[in-house]
């Protein structure tokens, strides 16, 4: 069994959630085995964001290696950053990390492929929404991403940061968030919705319109749970 590490506090609310999935995910699989060990390094949402806001990747590069450097001299095996937004730079960490590296969007991926999914609308950060580090994998998979207006995507991250992060959830929010992907149903005829930002499920917790809504916490938390006895992620 590995030892798994986490760089987690991007944000605080959802590394609880992560912490919970896993604990979840592992006593399903493993009844008889106990749990995993977890190291997790709460890092400093504000310091990300302040790397994210200015495009300064380089930097968040070489802030995300020393998290992963942490996690491997406290005893990690592996690791996966528990956020969706610092994937930007996942292909370059992840080629110079001192572990092996579980990516949410791949994990994302390969489950939207194993549902046959074929058009998603993407939610997240402003940057999740517009940057192509998560639409390139899709497309390449055959699969077509969607992302809202401008003026919804400005609406989704204002709220993520000035309420779901702090764990303030809100029905007015949840309505808000629900009628944009009704409008990328009627806009696109999706087929599912990425919760693209881990504090997203927190808040769209279930399904809606009949199409699935995809949590890439747990996806991310049930491909960590795999890697760590030892299957594939």
């Amino acid at each position: 069994m590995k030892k798994i590490g986490i760089i987690g506090g991007i944000g605080p609310e959802s590394t609880l959630d992560y912490y919970r999935l896993i604990i979840a995910a592992f006593h399903e699989k493993q009844a008889e085995s106990g749990y995993p060990e977890i190291i997790i390094y709460s890092a400093n949402l504000a310091e990300l964001m302040e790397l994210v806001n200015g495009q300064r990747w380089d930097d968040l590069t070489a802030w995300l290696l020393d998290k992963v450097t942490a996690l491997q001299r406290a005893g990690a095996d592996f690791a996966a950053i528990g956020s969706n937004t610092p994937h930007i730079v996942f292909g370059e960490v992840s080629s110079r990390a001192a572990l092996p590296l579980l990516s949410i969007v791949e994990a994302t991926c390969r489950k939207a492929q194993r549902l046959g999914l074929k058009k998603l609308g993407l939610m997240g950060t402003s940057l999740t929404m517009e940057a192509d580090f998560y639409i390139k994998p899709f497309t390449e998979g055959r699969m077509e991403v969607f992302v809202p207006e401008q003026e919804e995507r400005e609406l989704i991250h204002q709220r993520l940061f000035s309420e779901i992060e702090l764990g303030i959830i809100k029905d007015s929010t949840r309505q808000e968030l629900l009628a944009i992907v009704k409008n990328m149903i009627d806009r696109h005829g999706i087929d599912a919705v990425i919760l693209g930002c881990t504090e997203l499920p927190l808040i769209l917790d279930r399904g809606a319109f009949g199409i699935p809504f995809l949590n890439t916490t747990a996806i991310h938390a049930e491909s960590i749970v795999n890697y760590c006895l030892g299957n594939e992620p």
